[in-house]
């Protein structure tokens, strides 16, 4: 903050390097890794960033601290949701908020604002991230302020509904200059001014985004800063910056980065001109966002391919989805084979909320028994922990 990310970075990396490798206390560990995880976010290091929630969470998790663990929660849910693996981060996220409701926290749901922004349902996430605000603002939360800026940015950007994606992100930015949220922010607001095509609106977040960029020089700071640069550029000069963007970003885990560096690859390609190219690009994005349940991005994908003159079947929701996270959760504990005083216990409820909560999930995915709980739930993965 005083002497900027530059002249910042090899201390940060020293201390990032010193607390992973360290054996610290409890309460010291569970103190200090969610400054970490923010460091390394500053940094565009997403596996030390991974590294350190995933130790906060274990940490709460055995000294039994539930204001660590619903930080912890929500850290690994968005660890989750940034690699597109987004029921698992659904989980997490339920798991989370009934960890707030046992103990009164108004932790805000980072995780749900994250995960909401990657699904892009547009009711049920603008909902959300109303609701965020609004706590946000009550509790006086800066941070979770921005973050339901930046995040609700990028639903809107999955959504199309780009004039109001501008907006969020200019709000992000204000709301906190220069911390790593911001830049994440600027992400947002490139795309959106390029797709209003008002470039010169998102020239001074350009700038920003690849200052920091130049800083992390990991491949996920080069690929975004490629697709950012790529977005703003003549025609003459954007190829090259899209195609080092997808090289960059394929190279981590970052899903839903590498299908958005296809998505806007081949809406340029279309643009150009070129359709037989931008079938391709788009084709790619649609099915990894699909298979990720990033519904909106998938949406505007198919949308494009469509304007190609493909042919793109829409998909419908399946049951399962309609279920709430806590519902999801539930149900999949229940699979596992355990008891509603054991579900109970996890998820802080009593056994007769379990028994509710389940008659509610039986009745969405038309079942009458636990035993069809494992075939009603596709993608039916045993719940960890």
């Amino acid at each position: 903050m005083t002497d900027g990310r530059e002249a910042a970075a090899p201390t940060l990396r020293r201390g990032l390097g010193e607390f992973v490798a360290g054996d610290l206390p409890i309460d010291r560990g569970m103190q200090w890794s969610v400054i970490a995880s923010c460091a390394a976010l500053e940094l565009w290091d997403f596996e030390t960033r991974n590294t350190s929630t995933t130790r906060q969470l274990q940490l709460a998790r055995e000294a039994g601290a539930l204001t660590p663990l619903a930080f912890g929660l929500n850290g690994s849910a968005i660890t989750m949701a940034m690699t597109g693996e987004l029921e698992a981060a659904l989980r997490l996220c339920a798991e989370a908020a009934a960890v707030n409701q046992a103990i009164g926290s108004r932790v805000p749901p980072f995780g749900g604002m994250l995960l909401a922004a990657l699904r892009g349902r547009e009711s049920e996430g603008l909902a959300l991230l109303e609701e965020a605000r609004r706590n946000a603002g009550a509790s006086g939360s800066g941070f979770g302020l921005q973050w339901a800026h930046w995040t609700g940015a990028m639903l809107l950007n999955g959504l199309r509904r780009y004039d109001e994606a501008l907006d969020a992100a200019e709000q992000a930015w204000d709301a906190w200059p220069d911390w790593f949220v911001s830049i994440f922010a600027s992400v947002e607001h490139i795309e959106a001014a390029a797709r209003l095509g008002r470039p010169h609106r998102a020239a001074a977040s350009l700038e920003r985004l690849t200052a920091s960029a130049r800083v992390g020089a990991t491949d996920w700071a080069v690929g975004i800063s490629e697709r950012s640069t790529a977005l703003l550029s003549e025609a003459a000069d954007a190829e090259p910056h899209y195609l080092e963007a997808i090289q960059c970003l394929s190279a981590t885990r970052l899903r839903p980065e590498v299908a958005r560096a296809h998505l806007v690859y081949g809406e340029w390609l279309r643009r150009e001109g070129r359709r037989v190219d931008a079938r391709e690009q788009l084709r790619i994005a649609h099915s990894m966002f699909a298979d990720m349940g990033a519904e909106g991005f998938s949406e505007r994908a198919r949308h494009e391919l469509v304007a190609t003159g493909a042919t793109v079947r829409k998909r419908t929701q399946a049951q399962h989805e309609e279920l709430t996270p806590q519902e999801a959760h539930v149900a999949r504990l229940a699979a596992d084979g355990r008891t509603n005083a054991e579900i109970g216990a996890t998820l802080y409820l009593s056994p007769r909320t379990v028994e509710w909560h389940l008659k509610k999930v039986f009745l969405k995915l038309q079942i009458n028994s636990r035993r069809a709980l494992r075939s009603a739930l596709p993608t039916y993965e045993p719940v960890a922990g």
